[in-house]
């Protein structure tokens, strides 16, 4: 009996997938638990495994098309069975779209991701329709340049699409003109520029999120500075011991899960007429991929040493930013960490990532004049923004966390017991 091969559900947010690579074409044989498909999710590229032995009668999605959820895209069955009962009123397939970016190219036929290429590369002056009569083919723009500057466009290879003249192409026959020059162009030629750039699964699971978060909880934001030279020594005196290369965000990372072990209000999820407030603490860590950001979760770190904080979070920053992630390595977190101090941004607010309470935006470490004992003096100081739900943490709830994480960090020698 044939087997139907759905688009799985690969991540708690996920409402479709991307086809990057099949492994098998149609007529080949695959074992049960052989790996099929290679598919793009909102947050990793996942291999999806045969359900059943048998042949590929039938890929319904191509390389680069998408599928929604428990969609069907494709048929394992007996080489001689009637699949034709499956292939009834079958929405057609979702295309890679034209503006489809390097990676989903990278999944096409080398003859439409050359062609798509190409299509990329020319520039955005509107081109004329296709001559019949044997003319030079020319955008509109050129065929004026060049006239404008008696230039004979049959002796001007094309760079655009098919062969055809462009603008930059008559600007590169001008610049060969003795007293021609890019700039004698009259500038009422000018056109704007602009590329459009088709979003990725994750940008746009990011655009929806975001924009739900925004508009359904209610946030608030409270903002402390941290002395960090206790904890700048701290984690110089971890790196002298081990070999192990320890972070600040590990170090935060064990000071957020013991301060949010007192403050389990935090440490919640809303669910409507009740908060759910956990008794383990999963921090989530945004990292910056190329296509947009994702939260491997950190599990269980109350439980967990700086150490082992440190080699779980750099196996999973590896990994998220070589998209193999399993699904329950990004969902799932109590609370987010979001650091750009790396960058240099000295302070920020991050959207709670739902269904979590609240989110810690922590900045850069900055050398500032500060006053110690009536004395002006040179400290180095970070500052970090809570972003609160406020329909169940309300500000002296926020306050207080902030208080007791400043607290821990500042006098840092308590984690490692």
């Amino acid at each position: 009996m044939a087997t139907k091969v759905m688009m799985p559900k690969l991540s708690d947010t996920m409402e479709e997938g991307v086809i990057l690579k099949w492994l098998r074409k149609e007529g080949e044989k695959i074992k049960q638990g052989e790996t099929l498909v290679e598919i793009e999710s909102d947050k990793a590229d996942m291999e999806l495994e045969a359900y059943d032995t048998g042949v590929l009668r039938k890929i319904i999605v191509p390389e680069g098309g998408k599928a929604k959820i428990g969609a069907l895209i494709a048929v394992i069955g007996d080489p001689t069975e009637n699949i034709s009962s499956l292939l009834v009123d079958l929405p057609p397939a979702s295309a890679a779209p034209a503006l489809e970016g390097a990676k989903a190219q990278s999944a096409l036929s080398p003859s439409i991701a050359e062609s798509r290429s190409k299509s990329a590369e020319a520039p955005t002056d509107i081109p004329s329709e296709q001559p019949t009569d044997g003319r030079t083919k020319a955008s509109p723009l050129a065929r004026r340049l060049a006239s404008e500057h008696n230039l004979n466009l049959t002796r001007i290879a094309g760079s655009g699409p098919q062969g055809r003249v462009i603008k930059r192409d008559v600007e590169g026959a001008l610049s060969e003109v003795p007293g021609t020059t890019k700039q004698s162009i009259p500038q009422t030629y000018a056109a704007a520029s602009w590329e459009d750039v088709l979003l990725s699964p994750i940008r746009r699971t990011i655009a929806k999120r975001m924009a739900e978060s925004k508009s359904v909880a209610p946030h608030f934001y409270v903002t402390v500075e941290i002395d960090m030279e206790p904890v700048t020594a701290f984690r110089d005196q971890l790196n002298n011991a081990g070999s192990a290369k320890i972070s600040f965000t590990d170090i935060l990372i064990k000071a957020a899960a013991s301060t949010l072990m007192k403050h389990p209000s935090v440490n919640a999820t809303f669910l409507g007429e009740h908060s759910r407030q956990y008794h383990n603490v999963d921090i989530g860590v945004a990292v910056a991929l190329e296509e947009g950001l994702v939260t491997p979760v950190v599990r269980r770190c109350e439980q967990k040493g700086i150490g082992t904080i440190n080699a779980d979070l750099r196996d999973l920053v590896d990994r998220a930013r070589a998209r193999k992630l399993k699904p329950d390595e990004y969902a799932g977190a109590t609370f987010t960490i979001s650091n750009l101090g790396m960058f240099g941004v000295e302070d920020f607010v991050a959207i709670i990532n739902p269904p979590e309470g609240a989110i810690l935006a922590v900045g850069a470490i900055v050398e500032k004049p500060v006053v110690r004992n009536g004395q002006i003096a040179v400290g180095h100081r970070m500052k970090v923004t809570l972003s609160a739900d406020h329909r169940i943490i309300d500000g002296v709830v926020a306050a207080r966390f902030l208080q007791d994480f400043k607290k821990i960090v500042e006098n840092p020698a308590a984690l490692a017991l």
